[in-house]
């Protein structure tokens, strides 16, 4: 049975293609068409309820929620891709050399890895701004540097495993170098391991870059910002509840979407569980 034949009878990774799907469409979607612009007022039409005009209703402000969000979406997603990126590029890179030259060399990549650790995004982002100030870069950034240490702790685990395989030990003694068997036998095989982390890893990038702007420290006005909009909601969960609810449903299905598709993967790329479907 082919792989996709395989996926479209899986449940958990349509559920998540569809929402992610309809993510990277409203992320597409805000270039060329809001229903109106997202950083518009009208004061005279503020915090106006759910309608033909106004599908989502409006802010305290008067602006289109439907719009906001929109456009949010397209902050979510290039965070998460940049910052993902980030991770992968420098964590897998660290990660291969620790599998491949081991000794001094992978304990001095895994103690660099653990002090990483030590330093969350958020805490990271708040010496950032100190220095440059607040901003979607800071916000990528420090996002982007906490995925290192995780892209490199699974690259070097999951490389140490292949290192031993029968495949590896005839091309080393074939005279293949460390880095071209690096490339051509250990990254390919930890490839699927990499993907489903990396759409994990995605999930918690646009949870981040919520949480770093609901604080003030991310994406700043006038661009839309989904944790934004939660802040700005909560001083009216009174009078309008809904200014809360609609950017919080927005992280929560783009989470879901992306944590349902990861798991897909890992079922649909791991030869073992393949089988058993």
């Amino acid at each position: 049975m082919t792989f996709w034949r395989r996926a479209a009878r899986h449940r958990s990774f349509v559920a998540g293609g569809v929402l992610v799907a309809l993510l990277v469409g409203f992320a597409l979607l805000s270039f060329v068409w809001t229903p109106y612009p997202a950083a518009e007022i009208d004061v005279a039409a503020k915090l106006q309820p759910p309608s033909a005009a106004h599908w989502l209703g409006t802010d305290s402000l008067g602006r289109d929620i439907a719009s906001l969000l929109i456009e949010g979406s397209r902050a979510s997603i290039a965070v998460g891709l940049i910052a993902v990126g980030i991770g992968i590029t420098l964590g897998v890179a660290l990660g291969l050399l620790a599998s491949a030259r081991r000794g001094w060399v992978e304990e001095l990549v895994m103690r660099l890895t653990d002090f990483g650790i030590a330093f969350p995004a958020l805490l990271t982002a708040i010496m950032l701004t100190a220095i440059y100030g607040p901003g979607l870069v800071t916000a990528i950034v420090a996002i982007g540097l906490y995925n290192v240490p995780e892209f490199a702790r699974l690259t070097r685990a999951a490389g140490n495993a292949v290192w031993t395989r029968e495949y590896v030990l005839a091309a080393r003694a074939c005279g293949k170098g460390a880095w071209r068997i690096s490339f051509e036998h250990v990254l390919p095989n930890i490839a699927a391991v990499l993907i489903v982390q990396a759409t994990i890893r995605f999930a918690v990038a646009i949870l981040a870059e919520a949480a770093l702007s609901y604080l003030g420290l991310g994406t700043q006005p006038p661009m839309a910002s989904w944790g934004r909009m939660l802040n700005e909601g909560q001083s009216m969960m009174y009078q309008a509840p809904l200014l809360a609810v609609w950017p919080g449903l927005a992280i929560v299905l783009s989470v879901l979407g992306l944590n349902l598709l990861g798991d897909g993967l890992r079922d649909l790329l791991d030869p073992r569980l393949a089988r058993r479907r």
